[in-house]
């Protein structure tokens, strides 16, 4: 009697499922451990497959971690798109996505630690996608458009760089949340409180604000 093959059984039944499950599991697993501390037999345990299924779909370790790095920033970008930035006016456009932002990086911790590896990794695994500057080119396109918007109604001041307003936007977040722990110890300060974070944001606010209208 022939034995079943439990894999291809999977891949049949519902293979978009399967990646899917496998992708948050690795997701879970990369954020906690890092790539170098991750390991394959848990990351199939919890998304309940066999681990010939994981390397049926993906390869090697290091090729799923491109994977969730990808899944990563298409989730983000995705959920900025929702924002409507060309819909209203420049600077409300700015302050929703420094809300945003802030508030997604809150929200999705593991977004920074997936970050915080790669970036030990200098970008190697990134190098090698096809999908990450595809996935950013029309949203630096969006904020430089924000921009030319509020010049030409003369309130954003002229030259700015899209590109350099975004990773300033998003390093204040990045920074803050990344070292709140280092940072509250430092100061005596708990820097995670509803208050703090409320005024972290409103903080955040007013410097890029204060940059790019004209006085």
């Amino acid at each position: 009697m022939a034995t079943r093959d439990p894999t291809r059984t999977a891949v049949v039944r519902d293979p978009e499922a399967t990646q899917q499950a496998i992708l948050a599991a690795a997701t879970h697993e990369f954020a906690r451990h890092g790539l170098d501390g991750a390991r394959v037999d848990r990351i199939a345990t919890r998304a309940r497959v066999n681990k010939r299924m994981l390397y049926y779909y993906f390869g090697q370790k290091e090729a799923l971690f491109l994977a969730v790095l990808e899944g990563a920033y298409q989730r983000i970008r995705a959920e900025e798109r929702k924002l409507d930035l060309n819909r209203v006016e420049p600077t409300e456009a700015i302050r929703r996505l420094i809300a945003f932002t802030w508030d997604y990086y809150i929200a999705n911790p593991e977004f920074l630690s997936l970050l915080n590896t790669e970036n030990l990794h200098r970008a190697k695994h990134l190098k090698k996608s096809s999908q990450v500057r595809t996935l950013h080119s029309p949203f630096v396109a969006l904020i430089a458009e924000v921009l030319e918007r509020g010049r030409r109604a003369a309130v954003f001041r002229a030259g700015v760089d899209p590109v350099q307003l975004y990773i300033s936007i998003a390093g204040l977040s990045y920074f803050y949340l990344s070292n709140a722990y280092t940072l509250s110890t430092i100061f005596d300060r708990d820097l995670l409180s509803p208050k703090a974070k409320v005024e972290a944001l409103s903080h955040m606010t007013d410097l890029v604000l204060g940059y790019l209208v004209r006085d």
